[in-house]
């Protein structure tokens, strides 16, 4: 079983290149200024990795290093270094084929501080493309840092160039790309072959981020209709003596036409290789739709969002996810689906036959092999797949002076959350949207509004949470007042919950229904009572004089309390009146008895004087008097 899995997989990757075979090399042109013995121009073959300075030209001094000349192992080990002394030319390292990676040699030279890697072949044949090394971990941290750019020349030329310096020659060359992407007009025409698949290791991550570091500028190039930009998607076939077996009918649609590998390479468990060829021609028929309404930029608003809405790895790979993501944006999906066709029919799709007749190359374009790759009025391009070496690419495809300003400034606005919203979250009620605009195209992201985030996805929920959250439209909870009376669901406590209030029963965010205590029993159930419903409360009344106590949900008479209410207010006016007159007899005895003492003491003193005191004025005598 698992030879058969190979041997399919093999013929499923190989049929393109073998019935139709036919690789371009893209070069740039390499001139030796000196020494005079071999100054002329030569070809080279532009490395698949790194940054080329298309558009533009490096001068430089060649260096062979006399240690390591393969640059396997790193230069630091036998202290070389190359990194230029001010006001010198920039160092251009040449090194051997063989023994390691290509992206591997030009990384140790990077490190060492040099400025562009040649790489002599050794072993005369055509010039070929030095690509990147299969998906690894260990690869992959340093492929994707590679910054400068390098070249393959071939083998006689770089004997000459070591036998110059050998000799003690300085050897200078000019590197120039400024040929290598034609530029006939004031629009550039270009595609990329990309691949729906998430799972295929380091290129897939790569292609994902370049896809959303790229996009902002991508649009802004097609609205200013400074760009006309077409994506492709590379199919294979299944043999036809294999078309019924089941590992074909498992990575194939349409009878073994339209093929992808498996994403796990494991015919047994994950998704299908159908899979993917289905969302790729899902992703086609997008394109087609939405070039038809005249904004075919939103091609990038649907590949990235999907890429995260719809991650193999989430399991939500599948049409679900991606019908809600184009209708977040606006597009109609019966015209998506009758464009993509039926997947079991035993006849041609259109959109996937023209694909595999666009794999075959036509003109100064070779076929198109290998994934991701990006074509340049009809050139392919060569180098590291990131947002400011492919500009630079692309806008070294206009023509002298008719550069947009996108290729002068890199201050990008893409004005997405004009359209549709983006496709993000919106409360139209409180004027809040997670739609972003930034200079990678917009983003859908729970905003920050007065104090209180939103969290959720961006693109169909978000929710305020935290304290002061029902500020903001009531946190998105339930609110209504009705005669003078206003009741939410909102609970202010740091949570997103929300809660309907008591005397209602719902879900809290969309609805909250008057609970009937009458008729439910919670309330007024003594048998004197009479309860009435009200909007979020209820309304107890007692038969007869009885008086209701809500507290105690009973009834009382008002005769009993009326007269216990008056024998209390008799007592307690009694009770003031016998301590108010209490106090006023104390008063009078103690001011009786002190004028009675002091009357005697006067008479007293009169007839019978103290030798011990003076005398006393008798008051008696003076009143007579």
């Amino acid at each position: 079983m698992k030879t058969w899995r190979c041997l399919l997989s093999l013929l499923l990757v190989l049929l393109p290149v073998s019935t139709m075979g036919r690789f371009v090399v893209e070069k740039n042109s390499l001139r030796v200024t000196s020494p005079e013995k071999i100054r002329g121009t030569q070809d080279s073959a532009i490395g698949n990795f790194g940054i080329p300075q298309y558009g533009g030209s490096m001068a430089g001094n060649v260096v062979y290093p006399k240690d390591n000349k393969k640059g396997c192992k790193e230069f630091d080990e036998s202290g070389i270094s190359f990194k230029s002394t001010p006001g010198a030319l920039p160092t251009i390292v040449l090194l051997d084929r063989g023994s390691c990676f290509f992206a591997l040699k030009v990384w140790n030279a990077q490190k060492a501080g040099a400025s562009a890697v040649l790489v002599a072949d050794d072993v005369e044949e055509p010039l070929i493309t030095m690509d990147t090394p299969e998906e690894d971990g260990s690869s992959a941290k340093y492929v994707e840092n590679i910054t400068i750019p390098s070249a393959l020349v071939g083998k006689s030329f770089g004997e000459k160039l070591k036998d110059a310096i050998s000799g003690g020659d300085m050897v200078n060359v000019n590197l120039d790309w400024r040929e290598a992407v034609p530029h006939p007009d004031d629009r550039v025409e270009y595609e990329l072959w990309s691949n729906s698949n998430d799972e295929c290791g380091v290129k897939c991550d790569m292609l994902m981020d370049f896809l959303k570091d790229f996009k902002g500028a991508a649009q802004i190039l097609e609205k200013g209709g400074y760009t006309q930009f077409t994506p492709h998607y590379i199919t294979w076939y299944c043999p036809h003596a294999f078309t019924l077996s089941k590992q074909c009918k498992s990575q194939c649609i349409n009878h073994g036409r339209y093929c992808a590998p498996d994403p796990e390479q494991d015919f047994t468990t994950g998704y299908d290789g159908k899979d993917v060829v289905i969302e790729n021609l899902r992703q086609l028929c997008v394109f087609k739709v939405a070039n038809e309404t005249l904004k075919p930029w939103v091609w990038w608003d649907y590949v990235t969002d999907f890429q995260i809405r719809c991650p193999m790895k989430d399991k939500k790979y599948n049409k679900e996810c991606a019908d809600a993501v184009i209708r977040s944006l606006g597009l109609n999906i019966e015209k998506i689906e009758k464009c993509m066709g039926d997947p079991d029919a035993d006849t041609d799709n259109p959109v996937l036959k023209e694909e595999q007749d666009a794999q075959i190359g036509k003109g100064s374009r070779g076929d198109v092999t290998i994934l991701p790759t990006l074509v340049v009025n009809n050139r392919q391009y060569r180098g590291k797949l990131e947002k400011g070496a492919v500009l630079k690419a692309i806008c070294s495809g206009f023509e002298e002076t008719t550069e947009p300003a996108v290729c002068l400034s890199g201050d990008v606005e893409t004005n997405e959350c004009l359209t549709n919203n983006g496709g993000c979250w919106q409360d139209r009620a409180a004027n809040i949207t997670a739609c972003k605009d930034t200079f990678r195209g917009r983003v859908c992201e729970c905003p920050l509004v007065d104090g209180v985030q939103f969290k959720g996805d961006g693109y169909t929920t978000c929710e305020a949470s935290g304290l002061g959250r029902c500020k903001i439209n009531n946190g998105g909870c339930w609110h209504e007042a009705r005669n003078r009376h206003a009741f939410s669901a909102c609970l202010d406590n740091g949570g997103v919950k929300c809660q309907c209030p008591t005397g209602f029963k719902g879900d809290g965010v969309r609805n909250c229904e008057d609970i009937d205590e009458c008729k439910e029993k919670k309330a007024c159930q003594c048998s004197e009572c009479s309860c009435k419903n009200t909007w979020g409360s209820y309304d107890c009344s007692c038969n007869g004089d009885l008086l209701y106590m809500r507290d105690h949900d009973t009834c009382i008479s008002k005769t009993g309390s009326q007269g216990r209410s008056t024998w209390a207010a008799f007592w307690v006016i009694l009770l003031g009146v016998f301590m108010i007159a209490g106090g006023a007899f104390l008063v009078y005895k103690y001011r009786i008895r002190q004028y009675m003492d002091s009357e005697i003491r006067a008479i007293m003193a009169q007839y019978m004087p103290l030798d011990s005191q003076a005398e006393v004025p008798n008051h008696i005598n003076d009143q007579r008097a």
